[in-house]
């Protein structure tokens, strides 16, 4: 179904879950499954529906405002993130640092913001050594790489999300996880993704700094004030710890995660795989 389904690797995980064989090209779900995390409905804004496809969220919260906008056949089954991280050992290695994701654009929407002032931001808040996650665009944007590498930052990238069925990365998920692993605290300056997955993969969380902007930005379901109001506790240079775990358990679905013979049931998949997870 939508090409969506594929960022990230996401549906390669749940079929790696499943216990699929593993293929360059992920089996295709009957569904739109969330593909980050929203304060809406877990769908993009921009997808296009088609009526009688059922909708698969990460967590009870999102069913619960899907519902109330109209959606139906709309199902919980946690985040791909929740199921690689119970997929996969910790490594016996200690954690030294913070790794920090700036607010990125996309395709369609550039970000916009001072770099440089949160370069700054940075310093003065981090204790130990900073690793830097560009999204694939600003990493490929030279002047804005450099700048964090001529703060003395490591710099990476996870790597290119895929679209349109094609540039696919099954392993990106699986980078992120390793990367997320190796540091103690997880920073960004604005609640996201990123934030709630390092979290349940062990770090301490962290939100502050210019929050930046997308060109021409929409605060869309109340949008970045809504987002500061109603997860207040989780913005910070320091965050308590156990309520961040507790919401990160939430909005990921955590605690809701399919069998591996009711993902395959849902997403119309082979009934007869072999599980192996």
């Amino acid at each position: 179904m939508h090409h969506a389904n594929h960022y990230y690797g996401h549906s390669a995980v749940m079929a790696r879950y499943c216990g699929l064989p593993q293929s360059p090209d992920p089996p295709r779900i009957r569904g739109y499954l969330q593909h980050g995390w929203n304060i809406g409905d877990g769908m993009a804004p921009d997808h296009e529906f088609v009526p009688g496809i059922p909708s698969f969220v990460w967590s009870e919260r999102t069913r619960r405002r899907a519902w109330s906008m109209g959606r139906r056949q709309v199902y919980v089954t946690g985040a791909p993130w929740a199921y690689l991280v119970e997929m996969t050992p910790a490594p016996d290695t200690g954690r030294d640092g913070t790794i920090w994701y700036p607010f990125h654009g996309w395709e369609g929407q550039h970000v916009q913001g001072d770099h440089d002032r949160l370069i700054g931001e940075i310093r003065d808040t981090e204790p130990g050594p900073v690793t830097v996650c560009l999204y694939w665009q600003e990493y490929r944007t030279a002047g804005v790489r450099r700048r964090y590498e001529r703060a003395g930052f490591r710099v990476i990238c996870h790597g290119y999300r895929g679209g349109w069925w094609k540039d696919l990365d099954p392993g990106f998920l699986d980078r992120q996880l390793a990367e997320q692993r190796r540091h103690r605290r997880v920073a960004s300056n604005r609640l996201c993704s990123a934030i709630f997955y390092g979290i349940l993969a062990g770090c301490e969380p962290a939100v502050y700094g210019d929050p930046m902007r997308l060109h021409d930005e929409r605060d869309l379901f109340g949008g970045r004030p809504r987002i500061r109001r109603q997860w207040a506790e989780l913005h910070g240079a320091q965050v308590d710890l156990d309520v961040a775990r507790a919401a990160a358990g939430d909005e990921l679905g955590a605690g809701r995660l399919l069998s591996p013979a009711e993902l395959r049931h849902l997403f119309h998949w082979p009934i007869d795989a072999e599980t192996t997870a």
